[in-house]
């Protein structure tokens, strides 16, 4: 099996409901886009992924990789809202990888 299909298991957590999702890479651009539609969210990620918004803030515990790197314009916009804690994240900036096997993602409410 091509490492770009093998499946990409985690759980996400919405209004205290857990939810299992199973992906592969580049089924989405990005988490953000994943998000929007499995769950139907609405007004999630209006700046359409730019990083500037923060209408798609998740808290993403990763148990291992890279996914955590902060990148374009996300540190500056999470500083400009005051969240300091690196498990804090722009969905549009997690991409859909082998990091997030296992990951436990919430979407929060702002």
């Amino acid at each position: 099996m091509n490492s770009n299909q093998a499946p990409i298991r985690f759980t996400v957590i919405e209004n205290d409901t857990i939810h299992q999702v199973s992906t592969h890479h580049g089924a989405y651009p990005n988490l953000m886009f994943l998000l929007k539609e499995e769950f139907l969210l609405e007004s999630f990620g209006e700046c359409g992924g730019v990083g500037r918004c923060a209408t798609c803030l998740v808290t993403a515990k990763v148990i291992t990789g890279d996914s955590l790197i902060k990148e374009r314009n996300e540190p500056t916009t999470l500083e400009r809202l005051g969240y300091i804690d690196e498990s804090t994240r722009l969905s549009c900036q997690l991409y859909l990888t082998k990091d997030l096997n296992n990951a436990e993602i919430t979407i929060l409410e702002i």
